[in-house]
């Protein structure tokens, strides 16, 4: 049987897989979904509104489509159904004022959804609320208990609880009635209303009031108070004082007595409270009975007199130093001599609330255990008052205070010292003084020690005229330091650079020397060529003298050199600059001989040369022997031969005079002397044939005064030039003759 149970349950899902696949290839559209409010937007509280939704569908499928409606208020689906038809419709019924918003109608078909445009439904109009009370009579202190309900209204509400026409509560529901309690205001009569309003559509306003409710509130007389006390007609310190608080109606009540915030006893019903009163006792006293929120007060002043004052505990001296003697005195003044009498007040001494000392005089002497908070006790009649405490401290004497530079001393430049006393109690004074007169004083407050500032020393032994004064009005008064002692710096002078001016030879070792006449060592010196610092020459020596070596120093080292000399980050002093030269090494000199030696024997030879070449013409043309032509005869010119004679003296080649010379006939025309001159060069260049016979007499007679003319004529020097010149004139004689005699 479960079998077939089984098989007919898959073959209805399988059935139902099958018509939806139907379903779902079906063709349909969703054309139009129309939303109506009827019977229109705007209505009153109280009418029944319907919500109607259509929907216009196109398909293609035979049986009818399933929709799925859903209604929507401001966004917030409020009812969906599921239904074959196309149309449905919703109900408000009675529409209220928590109905108002904008709606929408969706429709789902399948997987397809379409929803219509939004419609405003406006309801106006609240309901009129009620209001009850649990009971109109309460008594005073009681709470009310009111209930605001507002008929019908839908929506969380807002109610409003008035008292005598104030707002007194405001509560909200969701519900359409809220009950709440109202604490009376005043112990009156009380009028109550209320009334609500929509919290989602605070617009739409507040309703009208509630109808309005009379509270009757009873006075709770039955629980006042009455407080009485039982003492003397004069209420004297130590006596015995009982306080009765009183009340009729002891039911749901307690019962109280205070003075000022303090509870002095508490119960639920009569009672005595019973004390032994001090003069701080005096005051008012209060009996409170409450029940609820309901206070009932009744008040008693009592007035104590002082038996006697509260002791007041003096220290004589009022400061003490260490080692000194100090008194401690406890004192009262009787009050109420009726009572007792001086003698009657004993005092006990305490020190850190522990008890020292029995009596109204105390003496020690002061030192660190004493020190501490002391206050002294007055006791008479079982009555004790304590004085206000003391606090002694004594004071430490000063130390001998110590004198220190606490910067740089340095020559010539504000510095600053400190006295300091390491033991005495401030205030301490100190003075600082010069040659044991006061330069300048100052009184330390919250530290152990001052600070002064001197302008300057101008040498390191004043330094030592310097101490300091300490005192704090103890016992040794004052106290001196000794002198002020610590290093102090001599600025270096205005530095020396040496030597001055000063040429080396290059190659050679520089040493430059700065020197300063004083300064504290160590100092820095540093030496510059062309204002340029010199690497690696910076260097710190406990010496007034610093020197630096320029090893193999060159050329290009030449020019001014100057030096800086520092202490202890005090001014830089420069000196002057040195001019350094820089000459040329013994070899380079040398060199530089050999070479203009070696220029000058080479200019020589090229000279000697060139001179040789240009005597070689000059020889070949002496050597060659006096040649003698006949000018062509002209008609009217007279014919004149010359000789000419070039003497050279070469005496200063071999020491013996040497007279090279030569004949020259030329043959002056009067007229242009160049055209003749130029017929004879032509022909001395190519000698015509003269006649044998003539030319051999010529010969005979040339020869012996040529001769004679070769061996006397030498020209050296000025004073022989006339008597060439003679002499040559004398030639050109003979010879002319000598020429015209075959004529």
């Amino acid at each position: 049987m479960s079998v077939d149970l089984l098989w007919l349950g898959l073959l209805h899902i399988s059935l139902s897989a099958l018509w939806q696949v139907a379903d779902t290839q079906a063709a349909f559209t969703i054309d139009q979904v129309t939303l109506t409010v009827l019977p229109g937007n705007d209505v009153a509280s109280g009418t029944n509104v319907i919500l109607r939704c259509e929907a216009k569908v196109s398909h293609s499928h035979p049986q009818p489509l399933t929709y799925t409606f859903s209604f929507l208020q401001d966004d917030q689906v409020m009812y969906s159904k599921n239904i074959s038809d196309s149309v449905v419709e919703r109900g408000l019924s009675p529409a209220r004022v928590s109905n108002s918003g904008r709606y929408q109608c969706t429709v789902r078909v399948f997987d397809k959804i379409k929803t219509s445009y939004s419609q405003a439904l406006r309801v106006t109009g609240l309901q009129v609320p009620m209001l009850k009370v649990k009971s109109d009579i309460v008594s005073e202190g009681d709470d009310i208990t009111a209930t605001c309900i507002a008929p019908e209204e839908t929506g969380s509400l807002i109610f409003l609880f008035y008292e005598n026409n104030q707002e007194v509560k405001r509560v909200s529901s969701a519900a359409n009635s809220v009950t709440t309690t109202l604490a009376m205001q005043k112990l009156a009569d009380i009028y109550l209303h209320c009334n609500y309003m929509v919290l989602m559509h605070p617009t739409a306003g507040i309703s009208n009031k509630s109808n309005t409710v009379k509270v009757i509130i009873r006075d709770l007389d039955e629980i006042t108070p009455q407080i009485r006390i039982f003492s003397e007609v004069n209420v004297v310190e130590g006596d015995r004082v009982q306080i009765q608080c009183k009340v009729q109606n002891h039911s749901g009540l307690e019962l109280f007595l205070t003075k000022g915030n303090t509870v002095l006893y508490k119960l639920h019903t009569t009672f005595t409270h019973s004390l032994t009163v001090r003069a701080e006792d005096s005051g008012e006293y209060v009996c409170k009975a409450e029940k609820g929120s309901v206070q009932k007060t009744a008040m008693y002043r009592l007035n104590v007199a002082e038996l006697f004052s509260k002791p007041i505990l003096r220290m004589s001296p009022g400061q003490v130093f260490e080692g000194e003697r100090f008194t401690l005195t406890c004192s009262s003044a009787v009050s109420s001599l009726e009572k007792i009498k001086k003698v009657d007040i004993k005092y006990v001494l305490l020190k850190e609330d522990q008890r020292i000392y029995s009596g109204a005089n105390y003496s020690a002497t002061a030192s660190p255990a004493t020190n501490g908070k002391y206050s002294c006790m007055a006791v008479a009649k079982g009555v004790n008052k304590t004085s206000q405490p003391l606090h002694s401290k004594a004071k430490v004497p000063v130390s001998y205070p110590v004198i220190r530079a606490v910067e740089k001393v340095i020559v010539g430049q504000p510095f600053k010292v400190s006295c300091e006393a390491e033991n005495g109690t401030l205030p301490i004074t100190y003075t600082l003084l010069k040659d044991h007169v006061s330069v300048d004083e100052k009184r330390a407050e919250a530290a152990h020690k001052a600070l002064f500032s001197i302008n300057s020393i101008s040498h390191p032994e004043e330094i030592y005229r310097f101490t300091c004064q300490a005192h704090n009005q103890g016992p040794s008064i004052k106290k001196n330091s000794q002198s002020l002692r610590t290093d102090v710096i001599v600025p270096v002078s205005k530095p020396v650079l040496e030597p001055q001016d000063f040429t080396i030879t290059e190659g050679l070792d520089l040493t430059l020397i700065c020197t300063v006449q004083k300064g504290t060592f160590p100092i820095t010196y540093t030496w510059y060529h062309k204002s340029a610092p010199i690497s690696f020459s910076t260097q710190e020596v406990r010496s007034l003298e610093g020197r630096y070596t320029v090893k193999a120093i060159e050329r290009h080292q030449r020019g001014d050199y100057y030096c800086e000399a520092s202490n202890y980050d005090t001014e830089i002093k420069r000196s002057f600059s040195a001019r350094i030269g820089v000459s040329l090494a013994v070899w380079k000199k040398v060199l530089i001989g050999v070479f203009c030696i070696l220029l000058l024997v080479a200019i020589a030879i090229v000279l000697t040369v060139f001179l040789k070449k240009m005597s070689k013409p000059r020889i070949k043309k002496q050597a060659t022997e006096l040649s003698v032509k006949a000018s062509r005869p002209k008609s009217g010119d007279p014919m004149r031969m010359s000789l000419t004679l070039d003497i050279e003296d070469n005496t200063a080649l071999n020491g013996t005079p040497c007279v090279m010379g030569r004949n020259v006939w030329s043959e002056h025309v009067s007229g242009s002397d160049s055209d003749d001159h130029t017929d004879e060069d032509s022909e001395l260049v190519q000698p015509q044939e003269a006649d044998p016979s003539r030319e051999v007499s010529v010969k005979k007679s040339i020869e012996p005064e040529y001769s004679g003319q070769h061996t006397e004529v030498q020209v050296s020097t000025p004073g022989v030039s006339e008597q060439a010149e003679g002499q040559a004139a004398l030639e050109y004689a003979q010879l002319n003759n000598s020429e015209q005699e075959p004529a």
